[in-house]
């Protein structure tokens, strides 16, 4: 008796794409913190207009976050995202060519509104081509790239700078995403039983979330697989997409809650993407090369977070529920992120506060990273909404951050007021989870 045919590689390879466009994304969003003090400088800002101009990026990310999934939801992601990425990758290359404040901030605001919508239609893609019980693992992995992206950013922009001015180096890293799109649209398909690469086994093992319509499949002759079709005659055309249920979106508890949660994480994480490069060399006396060292740091911790708080979900799940296995890092980990930041601010010594200041982010990451499992879980067909949604109060968040600590710097001159902020806000974070139900799925009626 022939064995069992094994299943191919494809989705494999999607989440290879996943985990590159994500560290594309972060190599162009971050390579601003460490080029700051010498764009601060050239530019003649003050702490106040640099706060700005990094808020104008997240804010504007955070206004087109849910358009952008919605485009994902409704055009699928193998065009939404070639978009996305020429978009920022422009952008990209034009930061180079700011004269002053108002360019800049233009810059970074068009630069914010083209990158909106990448973890959506990432979400969207995961919905499709891999399995729900490896959807955790992948979302954390999808972080671990985005952070690691950016922790590879900031001795990479310390060395360029060395040798080239920040004029010439933003164009250098707006040419990879080019590189990543014309691959990606080359590649990828939003069915997965369009790809060549799938054969039926694969499809089998994806399961029915490969086919949101929820007919049954039957393989065709060339392995792929195709839709039953009684009559003989072949695939069914595509069903439309239903309409958003605006209304239980805007009125559910659990959504409100998700949202809440990122907002007040998110708030912290871009301290570790904007300021910090500033902070080591203004508040901790380090000089341009040590400092590019040390930024990585935070970020390689929350690479490490993220990708323990995706793989431990997933077991959790398992063993304890929805519930339960997606609070329980978030309910553990967001504390720790807060009493980390406290240690960070007491201590006196640079090189410690940075050990702290990753150990912050880490756990912090660990906390946030099964949220996007629990967009899947409660959003349905509408996953891209819905997680463009929490992404947009993320950004928010995000977005008030790097304002608050410009502000309060030429007002104060304190560093520490506004790291203060972080931790506080973290408690809250923590407190979210205990009002976010993954076994309450918003009601897609329609």
């Amino acid at each position: 008796m022939d064995a069992a045919p094994r299943p191919s590689r494809a989705r494999h390879v999607v989440l290879g794409f996943a985990l590159a466009v994500m560290g594309v994304a972060y190599l162009d969003r971050v390579a601003i913190s460490s080029a700051a003090p010498a764009m601060k400088g050239d530019l003649g800002l003050s702490d106040t207009e640099m706060g700005l101009v990094f808020s104008a990026f997240t804010l504007a990310y955070a206004l087109f976050e849910v358009p952008s999934g919605w485009l994902a939801d409704r055009f699928g992601a193998r065009w939404t995202l070639t978009r996305i990425v020429l978009w920022w990758s422009a952008m990209t290359a034009a930061t180079g060519a700011a004269t002053g404040f108002v360019s800049l901030l233009a810059i970074r605001w068009l630069f914010g509104m083209g990158e909106a919508g990448v973890l959506p239609s990432l979400s969207r893609a995961f919905s499709r081509w891999l399995p729900a019980h490896a959807r955790g693992q992948a979302f954390g992995l999808t972080v671990m790239a985005a952070a690691l992206g950016g922790a590879a950013t900031q001795p990479l922009v310390t060395t360029l700078l060395a040798r080239f001015s920040w004029r010439e180096a933003f164009p250098i890293f707006g040419s990879v995403g080019v590189i990543w799109a014309a691959a990606w649209f080359w590649w990828f398909r939003d069915d997965p039983r369009e790809h060549r690469a799938v054969n039926a086994a694969e499809l089998a093992l994806i399961g029915r979330e490969a086919d949101p319509s929820g007919r049954g499949r039957e393989a065709d002759p060339s392995g792929r697989g195709r839709e039953a079709d009684p009559s003989g005659r072949g695939r069914h055309p595509a069903t439309p997409h239903p309409a958003v249920p605006w209304r239980a979106l805007v009125t559910s508890r659990g959504l409100i809650a998700l949202c809440a949660m990122y907002f007040t994480a998110i708030y912290g994480w871009y301290f570790y993407l904007t300021w910090l490069p500033s902070y080591l060399l203004r508040a901790r006396g380090f000089d341009l090369a040590t400092m590019g060292w040390l930024a990585m740091l935070p970020l390689l911790g929350v690479a490490a977070g993220a990708l323990l708080g995706g793989w431990i979900s997933d077991p959790l799940v398992r063993r304890f529920g929805l519930r339960l296995g997606l609070r329980a890092p978030g309910l553990v980990g967001l504390p720790l992120a807060a009493l980390f930041m406290l240690g960070a601010i007491a201590t006196p010594d640079g090189r410690t506060a940075t050990f702290l200041f990753t150990g912050a982010a880490g756990s912090a990451a660990l906390g946030i990273a099964p949220a996007w499992s629990v967009c899947l879980a409660i959003g349905g067909r509408h996953a891209g909404v819905v997680s463009g949604t929490m992404n947009t109060f993320g950004n928010l968040g995000g977005s008030l951050m790097p304002v608050v600590m410009g502000s309060v710097l030429d007002a104060t001159g304190s560093w520490n007021l506004s790291l203060y902020s972080v931790a506080a806000l973290y408690g809250v974070a923590a407190l979210c989870w205990l009002g976010i139900d993954p076994e309450s799925p918003i009601d897609t009626a329609h």
